[in-house]
């Protein structure tokens, strides 16, 4: 076990109450490299984030090395600093001067003897994966241990790596609004940019141009018709109409005449000729939303057309011929509904010609950022207020939700939160009940596990102390700089047993 100083252990409560405050993200890190610099002599300190599409890392925070208009990147593997991205595991190097993989892409140490420093690098691991590095230098001649240095500068990754999570979200998400648009297909009014969101974008390119039958599938909110909304946009049917029809909001004697159509008197009711959607939707495409609703008599109804592409209005002896592209939606699992005889197969399997699937929100990353800054501007204009960032609390909150109800609860939320603020500043308090409790939860989790690494270090040092007074309290808190009084709280809190010490003692002194 690496057994640290009190003056490490006080750099680390330093780094710890820093990371607490609800402060800018960058100006946080900046000041935990400072921390570092002053207190453990870790010059030079940088701060790198970890591009999760590319693999390759950008440095982004920097303590003592000018990166001002400098675009430094490593590749996987590339150089120190990329290896450790690309392994995860931190790597020393005990002579900076003999080590021909440093790359020194800033020129911090251009004018520097390399062989008097020492370069320590560490991964920074958030749930179990590489979000950033974090490196530093040290004057050789104060390093003893090179495994003890990593250590401690592994402790400080641990401790920032939330924050360094947030920040890399936040810098993505600042990058990609510059191109945002740019690997999407053309007339595609939709937000997002997380892998699962390119591959819906992509089969949205591949069978735009077609008259193929699509079904998309997804929970609701999802934003499916604003999927078929860009179907129809892109194909050679964009400037005929698009016709949407919420199978779940018409009743099963109606379904008949609302899709096809019915001549006056065809029933009670029936005053006036009217046309169906399909009529309507001809040249076009129609949008079947909610197809999973309907009723079995419906079913059949709906197959015949998609079968015989012609139909017969109600109460008339016309066949109508329709040239219209069908896109369908539904929130439902057709085919768990085929095997309980919900739903029919052969209507599936007409449908299902193309299938879309729509992931929800808690499945799409960063895009819940992206998405949450859309509906800021959207609702800020609309309120005529100035509502313009989110802070970090809130951002935390964001991305631990579940988002059952999606994007269209996300932009309820920041509808509320918009009005409710008197700032420029969306924060946990503009947020719904829902949220702001489990934002509780997650803080208290978070500054457990903050502290973790500080009480550990803390017992054993107290447990050293012991051990070399033979459980003298009053010598081990005159050797640690403390009371015998805060000594014993110490000892009581921790559950430490001091006599075992004074036992080990005398059995030494007998031998």
């Amino acid at each position: 076990m690496n057994i640290y100083t009190y003056e490490e252990l006080a750099a680390l409560h330093a780094i710890a109450k820093i990371i607490a405050q609800p402060i800018d993200l960058r100006e946080q890190l900046e000041q935990v490299l400072q921390e570092m610099s002053s207190r453990l002599g870790m010059q030079r300190g940088m701060i790198s984030l970890l591009d999760r599409e590319k693999k390759e890392v950008w440095l982004d925070v920097a303590h003592d090395v000018n990166i001002d208009g400098l675009e430094v990147t490593y590749k996987p593997g590339e150089g120190i600093t990329g290896k450790v991205a690309e392994t995860g595991r931190p790597m020393a190097v005990a002579n900076l001067g003999h080590e021909t993989h440093f790359l020194d892409r800033t020129g911090a140490r251009r004018n520097l003897n390399r062989a008097e420093l020492s370069f320590l690098c560490v991964p920074i691991i958030y749930d179990s994966s590489v979000v950033g590095v974090l490196s530093a230098d040290k004057v050789a001649l104060e390093v003893e241990k090179l495994d003890k240095e990593l250590a401690l500068l592994s402790s400080v990754a641990e401790l920032m790596a939330k924050a360094v999570h947030i920040r890399g979200l936040e810098e993505e998400n600042r990058r990609l609004r510059k191109i945002v648009g740019q690997t999407r297909a053309p007339s595609m009014d939709i937000i997002g940019h997380s892998t699962p969101m390119q591959e819906v974008f992509g089969m949205v390119a591949q069978v735009a141009d077609s008259n193929t039958t699509v079904l998309i599938t997804g929970e609701t909110g999802t934003g499916k018709e604003l999927i078929a909304r860009a179907i129809h946009n892109n194909s050679p049917r964009k400037g005929g109409p698009l016709v949407q029809v919420n199978c779940a909001a018409i009743p099963d004697t109606l379904i008949e005449s609302e899709l096809f159509g019915h001549e006056k008197g065809a029933f009670t009711g029936a005053l006036t000729q009217r046309r169906g959607r399909f009529e309507e939707a001809n040249g076009g495409t129609i949008f079947l939303d909610e197809v999973g609703e309907l009723s079995a008599a419906a079913q059949v109804k709906l197959l015949r057309i998609l079968q015989e592409k012609r139909f017969q209005p109600l109460g008339s002896s016309r066949v109508i011929n329709v040239n219209v592209r069908i896109i369908a939606a539904t929130n439902r699992n057709l085919e768990q509904d085929i095997l309980s005889d919900r739903f029919r197969a052969d209507l599936f399997y007409r449908l299902n010609v193309f299938p879309i699937y729509l992931p929800p929100l808690r499945e799409r990353g960063s895009d819940v950022i992206l998405l949450a800054d859309h509906f800021i501007l959207k609702y800020s204009s609309e309120m005529g207020k100035h509502v313009k960032r989110i802070s970090t609390a809130a951002i935390e909150a964001f991305l631990n939700h579940k988002w059952p109800g999606n994007v269209r609860e996300l932009e309820n939320c920041i509808e509320r939160a918009v009005l409710l603020s008197k700032t420029d500043t969306i924060d946990c308090q503009h947020l719904p009940p829902s949220l702001q409790i489990k934002e509780k939860d997650i803080e208290k989790k978070d500054k457990s596990k903050l502290s973790s690494v500080v009480e550990a270090q803390e017992r054993a040092l107290i447990i050293e102390a012991l051990e070399e007074t033979g459980g003298n309290q009053t010598k081990a808190a005159r050797k640690l700089g403390t009371t015998k009084r805060i000594m014993q709280y110490k000892i009581s809190k921790m559950g430490i047993n001091s006599k075992l010490f004074k036992k080990k003692a005398s059995e030494s002194n007998q031998q």
